[in-house]
């Protein structure tokens, strides 16, 4: 049985079974398979067993989905390419090892050709965005205690005091008191006539 591998650091050895006909990749928990990377998308790729190919089609990522670092649309995957989606590396594990490509013995070109490039070095993912889920057996353990040096009887804040405020009640009241004056006045003044 065919299975990914996430080959990123914080997910090393992570691993998911291809046993189904059709696997979707994302961010968010709907997907059969999820990765939560801030690089990958919320619904990124699919994964298609057809007979013994394994086909990936992109589903029009943000980061796209690449093998061995070719931006792809839909293609079949092949035991040792390496499979990217956004910034997570992935390979395939088939259950049989795959091996590396043999050194070409030094003197094996022909005089005169030239030496391949060396390849280039591979990216690694800054920004990255690991979010852990679960907890430990420790913080089970603990319970709700609180994490120590953690004081809840003296926090170090206190209330502050807003002058505007104290000045706008006091004038609030001095003004209904004017107006209550008025009121009273008037209401006098409409008696005695």
């Amino acid at each position: 049985m065919s299975k990914l591998v996430i080959l990123n650091q914080g997910m090393t050895g992570r691993t998911f079974e291809l046993n189904i006909e059709r696997t979707t990749v994302g961010r968010v928990e709907d997907n059969t398979f999820q990765i939560a990377d801030g690089s990958v998308s919320s619904h990124h790729a699919e994964i298609i067993l057809r007979g013994s190919e394994i086909v990936i089609k992109d589903l029009n990522s943000t980061n796209g989905t690449f093998i061995n670092n070719e931006k792809i649309s839909e293609t079949v995957l092949k035991p040792g390419q390496t499979l990217r989606f956004g910034q997570v590396e992935l390979k395939i594990d088939d259950g049989a090892s795959v091996a590396a490509p043999a050194p070409a013995p030094v003197g094996a070109a022909p005089f005169g050709a030239a030496a391949p490039a060396p390849a280039a070095p591979k990216k690694t993912g800054e920004g990255t965005m690991i979010i852990p889920r679960g907890v430990s057996l420790e913080q089970l353990e603990q319970g709700g205690a609180r994490a120590p040096g953690f004081d809840t009887k003296n926090t170090g804040f206190s209330k502050k005091t807003n002058k505007v405020n104290t000045y706008f009640i006091i004038g609030g009241i001095i003004v209904s008191l004017v107006i209550v004056g008025l009121i009273l006045y008037a209401l006098t003044q409409v008696k005695s006539k």
